[in-house]
């Protein structure tokens, strides 16, 4: 893609698709409901990453005035976060900058927060009645999914062979039996396991919600107490055992402590919309290509 000219990258677009995952994740969109949206995230991010390139360029023909203190504090910020002033240069270097380019990009980043200062200053606060009919309409959004934090070993059949099943199902149980006389589930992990999380993690899956697995082990973990060994499970990958490590139930908050999420939803919107007027007037006169 080209604005009056000058190709916007790859990596801007991906700058804005991560940014807008971070934000909704943050605001209580689940896993499931990022990758569903995720084509409409996509083009987001990509008229987004055009919008960017138009604010650049109008920041930088007005007169927005940044001081040099504003700059030397974002570049003291940021040798913090990197670990100190001689780690933040190291870090430039290899990306083929220096401090004085950073410090480039900073004031050139911070006209445009100025300009985006400028354009919604007038949006209006969200109200509190505003806020909780929001939230009475996405209710569901708000709340935490079920998820299951557990480990597992699996063992897979050589065939489909009755023998080869046969024998996978004898090391299975074998190693079940270890486990629930005290041997150390990661250990049997990463000595047995056919699953790449057995060397990599001990078989750790992580945390998971329902729906994310294949139903016979998701029913499974889900059924298991904290702490506790399952059966022996089959599914269509072989045979499992699962320690359930850790779960977190569903829960719905209520309009108090959804509160100061949904107001943040709002500004974000709303401003949004401001600046996506603003940048829909800066289209009209720009070209773009595709």
């Amino acid at each position: 893609m080209k604005v009056n000219g000058h190709e916007i990258p790859t990596q801007a677009v991906e700058y804005e698709l991560n940014r807008l995952i971070r934000f909704y994740v943050q605001h209580g969109m689940t896993e499931e409901q990022v990758r569903a949206q995720l084509p409409l995230l996509k083009k987001r991010a990509e008229e987004q990453a055009v919008g960017t390139a138009l604010l650049f360029e109008e920041a930088a023909a007005l007169d927005l005035p940044v001081t040099d203190e504003e700059v030397e504090e974002s570049v003291r910020r940021m040798a913090e976060e990197a670990g100190g002033p001689a780690k933040l240069r190291a870090l430039l270097e290899k990306q083929g900058q220096n401090l004085q380019q950073l410090r480039n990009e900073i004031r050139r980043g911070k006209k445009v927060d100025k300009l985006v200062a400028k354009v919604t200053a007038d949006v209006p606060e969200p109200t509190d009645d505003e806020a909780e009919a929001f939230f009475e309409a996405h209710r569901a959004e708000f709340g935490k999914e079920a998820q299951v934090r557990a480990q597992h070993i699996l063992v897979t059949p050589k065939s489909q062979s009755p023998d080869d099943k046969l024998a996978a199902l004898a090391k299975i149980r074998a190693i079940r039996e270890r486990v629930a006389a005290g041997s150390d589930f990661a250990t049997e992990a990463a000595a047995h396991s056919d699953c790449p999380s057995g060397k990599q993690a001990g078989g750790s899956l992580g945390w998971f919600s329902h729906g994310m697995m294949v139903k016979e082990f998701d029913e499974a973990a889900f059924a298991l107490p904290v702490g506790g060994l399952s059966d022996i499970i089959e599914t269509q990958f072989g045979f499992h055992v699962i320690l359930k490590n850790d779960e977190q139930k569903e829960s719905v908050p209520d309009f108090l402590e959804a509160r100061e999420r949904v107001m943040d939803l709002l500004r974000h919107d709303r401003r949004g919309k401001a600046l996506a007027d603003h940048v829909a007037e800066l289209r009209e006169k720009a070209t773009i290509e595709p």
